[in-house]
C-alpha cells in the first residue's frame, strides 16, 4: 500500500533542490558571467537617414554565448550563442568547466525530479531514498565547484580579452566586472550541499515514530509539521 507522507522538512527539502535545480540552470544558460567594459558602437541610422554615434553600453559574455549591440541596431542589443559546436567555446579551460557544471546540474535536475515523487515513494532497493539523492547533490557539488575553479582559468582567452581588454589573464578579469549568473551559480552550490546535509533531516522525518504511528492506524495520507 502506497502511503504519502508530508512532513514540513521533506516538503522544504524538495522545494529546496528543485529551486537549487532550476537556479543553477538558468545560471549555465544566461550569457551574464562576464559585463565587458563600456563601450560605444561606431554608428547607428538615425531617423532620418543619417548616422550617429550609438549610445554607450556593456557587453556580456557567457559560458557558450553574448550579448552585443551592432551599429545597425537602433535599440536592444543582439544575443545568442557565439559558439555553434563544442570545440567553438572559448577556451579549453571553459570547455572543462562546461562539462563539469553540465554534469552537476544534470545530476540537480534529476534530483528535482525524484524529490517529487519522495511523498510516495521513500525508499529504492531497500535504501532511503533521501540519502541516495544527497549523495548525488553533494556528487553534484563537487562538479559545480570545479567547473566554477577551471572557469576563471579561461579568463586569459582572445574572446575574453576582447570584451575585458587586453590586461585579461587567468583569474584576473581585467576590465570586466562578474554578471549575475556567476554568483548565482556561487550561491546554487553552497546550497547544493546545504540541499545535501538537509536530506538527512527529511529521511529521519518521514521515517520518525509519529509517522510509523499514523501507519499503523491505517492512514494513507500523513501529514505532519
Amino acid at each position: 500500500m502506497c502511503h504519502v507522507i508530508v512532513t514540513c522538512r521533506s516538503m522544504l527539502w524538495t522545494l529546496l533542490s528543485i529551486v537549487v535545480a532550476f537556479g543553477e540552470l538558468i545560471a549555465f544558460m544566461s550569457t551574464d558571467w562576464l559585463v565587458g567594459f563600456p563601450r560605444t558602437p561606431d554608428a547607428v541610422f538615425g531617423p532620418h537617414g543619417a548616422t550617429a554615434a550609438g549610445e554607450a553600453y556593456r557587453p556580456t559574455l557567457g559560458i557558450y554565448g553574448r550579448c552585443i549591440k551592432l551599429p545597425h541596431l537602433q535599440r536592444g542589443v543582439l544575443c545568442g550563442p557565439y559558439a555553434v559546436h563544442f570545440g567553438e567555446i572559448a577556451s579549453g579551460f571553459w570547455q572543462a568547466a562546461s562539462i563539469f557544471l553540465a554534469a552537476g546540474i544534470l545530476l540537480l535536475c534529476a534530483v528535482a525530479f525524484i524529490s517529487v515523487f519522495t511523498m510516495c515513494f521513500q525508499s529504492i532497493m531497500k535504501k532511503s531514498i533521501f540519502n541516495v539523492c544527497g549523495l548525488l547533490q553533494a556528487i553534484a557539488g563537487l562538479f559545480l565547484i570545479l567547473g566554477l575553479m577551471l572557469y576563471p582559468a579561461g579568463w586569459g582567452s582572445d574572446k575574453v580579452q576582447l570584451y575585458c581588454g587586453q590586461d585579461a589573464a587567468p583569474y584576473r578579469s581585467g576590465l570586466c566586472t562578474m554578471g549575475w549568473a556567476f554568483y548565482t551559480a556561487m550561491g546554487g552550490t553552497v546550497l547544493t550541499f546545504v540541499c545535501a546535509v538537509f536530506s538527512a533531516q527529511a529521511e529521519i522525518a518521514t521515517s520518525s515514530d509519529k509517522v510509523q504511528e499514523e501507519i499503523e492506524e491505517g492512514k494513507s495520507l500523513i501529514c505532519l509539521l
